[in-house]
């Protein structure tokens, strides 16, 4: 629509304001896309390229970063009150593993029948395995009673990989090589 552009070549060089029709010549010349950038800039400023690679370098980016993404998944673990100790330490395995995998983890904790009128065993059971993962995890969030169940989410705590450099003792000012 404008009487004239300004232009930038195939590797987005300027090449200075021409009018439209040389912009459209130079780009059936060199065989490639007249694309405007900027359509509001006064003149709108345009770009030489081959649109369809533009266009097709954009999707393989964007697939590249969809695969780079990591994602998160909840998984649920199951108790009851009367979760004996045998069982306690398999759930607790599986937490575990599914913390170090990246995953955040939902404890759940069903009551059936008169057990409901004993919350506080439930909640006994939510803080023991709080306490035995206090070091790895943070609690998202904290126990609630939803009907017949509480729940409580985890998740692992992002600790830092020691630096190797600290390992080593710095040497001492005072120190002689060991070859004199």
């Amino acid at each position: 629509m404008a009487p004239e552009v300004r232009l930038n070549g195939p590797n987005n060089e300027p090449l200075g304001v021409v009018p439209l029709q040389e912009a459209l010549r130079m780009a059936g010349d060199l065989d490639v896309d007249l694309v405007e950038v900027v359509a509001t800039a006064s003149p709108p400023v345009c770009r030489l390229m081959d649109y369809g690679k533009f266009k097709y370098q954009e999707q393989k980016k964007a697939a590249e970063a969809k695969a780079k993404q990591t994602v998160i998944e909840i998984k649920e673990v199951k108790f009851r009150p009367g979760t004996d100790d045998g069982d306690y330490n398999i759930k607790m395995r599986n937490i575990r593993r599914f913390l170090v995998d990246g995953d955040k983890v939902k404890v759940t904790l069903r009551f059936r029948g008169r057990e409901i009128t004993h919350q506080e065993l439930g909640l006994a059971l939510l803080d023991r395995i709080r306490a035995d993962l206090a070091h790895s995890v943070v609690v998202e969030q904290f126990p609630k009673l939803e009907g017949r169940q509480m729940m409580m989410v985890l998740a692992a705590t992002a600790e830092k990989t020691p630096d190797k450099s600290a390992d080593k003792p710095a040497p001492k000012t005072g120190d002689k090589p060991a070859s004199e």
